[in-house]
């Protein structure tokens, strides 16, 4: 793909998004503006996993805004016990929702007893509580929806494969399996991390979304 039109592509899929040095900050700020008029508040560790609820919410059809719900960033799950503080039963009682990383499991469970948010020992109990955990993390789980082969043709349509393949030679990622590979490849950069969040969130078939993000539409 040449340059001029795969620029144009990132553009558009990041339109009215923050990106750069500044993202996480600056996203979680515009939550918060949002959550002054919020009843649900749902909190994520990172922008990619905003992007990815917000576009499969908008797939189901669910209107964020018009039912009052916010998806807030919160910049990694060791905040998680401060917003939950600040917008749970012991700050604003708004109803709280929730996605995590699997590593994170034991730290969302922890800041859910510190915030009051209910009594959660196991996965289970937090489901209960409407907090989801993602395996490995989100972005993994729809690599595993998408299936990884459709994956690499939407790699290919955003002009991405070269480096793709240039990242598959590399020493430390060339024995591994193509799923880690992806997982990798979309890390490796900020804005690279948000476009394939949307990308994968707007390619993953309705009746093949991963569980967390079933659990969590459901509450919506």
């Amino acid at each position: 793909m040449d340059l001029a039109p795969r620029r144009e592509i990132n553009r558009n899929l990041l339109e009215g998004r923050v990106h750069g040095p500044s993202t996480s900050g600056e996203a979680t700020a515009r939550a918060l503006e949002r959550a002054a008029d919020a009843r649900t508040v749902v909190l994520v560790e990172g922008v990619s996993d905003q992007m990815a609820v917000e576009a499969v919410a908008d797939r189901n059809q669910i209107d964020l805004a018009a039912d009052r719900v916010v998806v807030l960033p919160i910049g990694g799950a060791h905040a998680l016990s401060r917003f939950a503080r600040r917008f749970g039963p012991l700050g604003d009682g708004m109803r709280l929702l929730g996605l995590c990383d699997a590593g994170e499991e034991t730290v969302f469970l922890r800041g859910l007893a510190e915030a009051r948010v209910g009594t959660s020992r196991s996965r289970v109990e937090m489901e209960q509580l409407g907090f989801f955990v993602c395996v490995e993390d989100l972005e993994d789980e729809l690599i595993r929806a998408v299936h990884e082969e459709r994956v690499v043709e939407i790699i290919e349509s955003q002009g991405d494969l070269r480096p793709f393949r240039s990242l598959q030679t590399q020493p430390a990622w060339r024995d591994q399996e193509l799923p880690a590979q992806l997982h990798r490849f979309f890390g490796s950069g900020a804005r690279r991390k948000l476009r394939y969040a949307r990308l994968l969130a707007e390619s993953v078939e309705l009746d093949r979304l991963p569980y967390p993000l079933q659990g969590l539409l459901a509450r919506l």
